[in-house]
């Protein structure tokens, strides 16, 4: 088998909702065991990528905020971070905060999260509750995670074609599989970060198969040397895929690497 690493997303891919499937953790396991490096990438912070790495028992670098940072638990630092440009946050906030939306924005070590009255559940404890964003340009957003529909709609129509140049706008899935509008700088993407994390394993990307469910993944298909998408991503993703698999709450990464360790490929 000529793949040496796996870079799998998280929500609506390896999770379901907020839980890591038994059948998931074991396949992961089995291609650790095998060799493989297991590469986190997700929209999600690092603090969580890296308690997912915990439990499935996996080490390395890890993707997050939808590639906007590689991260290195065993050397504690990054080794790719990128921003959105303090003109585009400050818009941003400026509209999140004259409109209801749920706004996770991710700063340094926090996550400021902008809600419409008291959080329903327990937060992480990297959650930070604010009633309103305020743009720091010492702790520029790496990305912005936006769910309200008047709210995206003016991010679409005001914010997007401004800031084309400068920032990236992109549907994701959210952890309840709700649509959530996705914002990071303009050199920030999953493919970009994959390059990054490939180059500090000393491997090549066309030896990493990469796992999705949306648009935010299609960069990393492109570049990994095959792609597995979920049967419930949308047509765009599952066609830039070399494989599709099951949906993600029938365990279809185990689905996929159960056959890539037994044929070698799809």
């Amino acid at each position: 088998m000529n793949y040496k690493a796996l870079a799998i997303d998280l929500d609506g891919t390896l999770l379901t909702g907020d839980d890591l499937p038994a059948e998931n953790i074991r396949a992961v396991r089995a291609a650790r065991d095998r060799g493989m490096r297991i590469i986190i990438a997700t929209a999600r912070w690092s603090h969580y990528a890296l308690r997912v790495a915990r439990a499935l028992q996996i080490e390395g670098p890890v993707i997050a905020c939808s590639g906007a940072q590689v991260h290195d638990a065993a050397l504690g630092r990054d080794i790719f971070d990128e921003r959105i440009p303090l003109p585009c946050a400050e818009t941003l906030y400026a509209i999140c905060n004259a409109e209801r939306c749920i706004a996770t924005v991710t700063v340094d070590q926090r996550v400021q999260l902008k809600l419409e009255g008291d959080p329903a559940t327990e937060l992480d404890p990297e959650f930070q509750p604010v009633r309103s964003l305020v743009a720091d340009a010492g702790n520029l957003p790496r990305v912005a995670a936006i769910q309200g529909t008047r709210c995206n709609q003016r991010i679409r129509s005001e914010l997007e074609e401004a800031f084309r140049e400068s920032v990236n706008v992109f549907d994701s899935i959210g952890p309840t599989g709700k649509l959530v509008l996705t914002l990071t700088g303009k050199s920030a993407s999953k493919g970009l970060a994959l390059e990054a994390a490939c180059r500090h394993l000393g491997i090549k990307t066309s030896q990493v198969v990469a796992f999705g469910d949306a648009e935010n993944d299609v960069e990393m298909f492109r570049r990994a040397g095959a792609s597995v998408a979920m049967e419930q991503a949308d047509e765009r993703t599952k066609s830039a895929a070399t494989w599709v698999s099951l949906r993600n709450d029938q365990a279809g990464v185990a689905h996929a690497i159960d056959r890539l360790l037994a044929r070698g490929g799809f």
